[in-house]
């Protein structure tokens, strides 16, 4: 049965299934990060090689995310999102059933390329949704990229003290096939356009370039930003990108067509998409530390892991509640304001953080605006990226942009832990990250919200077919697969 045929309560059903398994992709990203200390024990290896079960799922997610979405507009975006969840769930079994490094790391591969749910969902929307209802609906599954990660962690954090650990990814493999099979039963399938030619040599230069790139930002830190290694990932990366980049504009049916990505709207959104995810990553690894630090070292609040994540997790919730809040502005004013207004709640929440940081509410305070901020922004987006791009490119375009988004995590990750390793510093017999260590990183968060802001101001407004586009669902369904 078509989608626009189906009663209309059945919208609110496929909008909460596809931000399920959106939250459900990005729990992925946080789910070890409480026992990030004691992997070295839990899988018997060395402190330098575990962190790359966590890297590796931010690399496989940012390479797969674009590449998920132009199969998507090739195949089908359900269908590609059902193969995802698969994806998803094989890989938290075999995580469940790992004891050692080198399962878990492919084990959290899989796990990271569901990240392509979210923008697939995303341009699901934009084909089956009603108007009156696109606007609050994109923004609630575009926020799932930090909701997730926000409310994922707290729960992370009880499963991982009071349960065996494996636990934790037993009950990912249940979300995900519970996600799959609520995709199969209600989500529509929608119109696809000619699969023509698959990019290959294209998906192998941007996998290889975007490897280059994310390794040498995500273990910079690590190795030291002036180390062969680091440099070598990094120029290597960038060379690799910029020959796919000739290649694609050279290519009939390329993997990500550059020449729409390059259009004004397009190229200033995907920026401040970097912009922001930079302020969102900054603040998830300063307020952690700072909430967790002693009391005795001048700086810390001295709170236990869980409450810590507490104390973090409403940001999450102020996210989401911001989607009918963002759907309705969004069909006001547009998406351009919103994204302005976004940017400009985070850079005055990252400005009153600086100030007041030393009390538990305050940091309450600071991170449920930050959530706000992000929830404004991250609604924004894609609807700006579908107002600039053919019907036929919203999957592979929205994974450009949330790639855009992981990008500015992945950097915001590895500069951000630079900086607060450099300013570890002994105080009353407590060692840690200094007061201007914190300093410097908010007023990083800061920047990075302000240079969004400035770039949403510039964004142009965009003329043509597309816009009334966005408002136009689609009404031919896939040719194999039928809700």
């Amino acid at each position: 049965m078509s989608d626009l045929t189906r009663p209309n309560r059945s919208y609110g059903l496929v909008i909460a299934v596809l931000a399920f398994a959106g939250l459900g992709a990005s729990f992925m990203q946080t789910i070890l990060i409480p026992i990030q200390p004691q992997l070295p024990q839990l899988l018997h290896a060395s402190s330098d090689a575990t962190p790359w079960v966590i890297t590796v799922t931010l690399i496989a997610g940012a390479i797969c995310t674009p590449i998920a979405g132009r199969l998507g507009d090739m195949y089908g975006k359900r269908r590609i999102a059902m193969v995802l969840l698969l994806l998803q769930a094989a890989g938290a079994v075999l995580a469940a059933l790992s004891s050692t490094l080198v399962p878990m790391i492919i084990a959290r591969v899989l796990q990271g390329m569901a990240a392509g749910v979210i923008p697939l969902g995303i341009s699901i929307l934009r084909d089956v949704m009603p108007a009156r209802r696109l606007g609050s609906a994109i923004a609630l599954v575009s926020a799932t990229l930090g909701v997730g990660g926000a409310l994922g962690l707290p729960l992370s954090a009880v499963v991982a003290q009071n349960l065996d650990w494996h636990m934790l990814f037993w009950a990912a493999a249940a979300l995900a096939i519970a996600c799959f099979v609520l995709y199969a039963l209600v989500v529509p399938a929608t119109s696809v356009g000619d699969p023509g030619r698959l990019d290959i040599v294209g998906i192998i230069g941007l996998s290889l370039g975007l490897v280059g790139v994310l390794v040498a930002i995500s273990q910079g830190g690590e190795w030291g930003w002036g180390d062969g290694r680091t440099l070598g990932f990094l120029i290597g990366g960038i060379v690799i990108l910029l020959a796919w980049g000739v290649f694609e504009l050279k290519i009939a049916e390329p993997l990500v067509d550059l020449r729409v990505s390059a259009r004004g709207a397009v190229l200033l959104t995907n920026l401040a998409s970097v912009a922001m995810g930079f302020a969102l990553f900054a603040s998830n690894i300063a307020f952690p530390q700072l909430l967790e630090m002693p009391v005795g070292a001048g700086i810390g609040l001295g709170l236990s892991l869980i409450v810590a994540s507490l104390v973090l997790a409403p940001s999450g919730v102020a996210m989401m509640a911001m989607s009918p809040v963002a759907g309705r502005l969004e069909r006001w004013r547009g998406p351009k304001p919103l994204l302005i207004a976004g940017a400009a709640v985070i850079a005055v929440s990252y400005a009153a953080s600086i100030v007041f940081h030393a009390q538990l509410w305050q940091i309450l305070v600071v991170n449920i605006l930050l959530g706000v901020g992000v929830g404004l922004g991250y609604a924004a987006m894609p609807a700006l990226i579908m107002q600039a791009v053919p019907v036929s490119e919203t999957g592979a375009a929205n994974g450009l942009n949330t790639l855009m988004r992981s990008l500015g995590t992945s950097a915001a990750s590895a500069v951000v832990g630079a900086v607060l390793a450099q300013s570890i510093t002994t105080v009353h017999g407590v060692t840690g990250p200094s007061e201007q260590g914190f300093m410097i990183t908010l007023a990083m968060g800061l920047a990075a919200a302000v240079i969004c802001l400035v770039l949403a101001i510039f964004i142009p407004r965009v003329k043509g077919a597309h816009t009334d586009a966005l408002t136009e669902p689609s009404t031919q369904p896939d040719e194999v697969l039928q809700p």
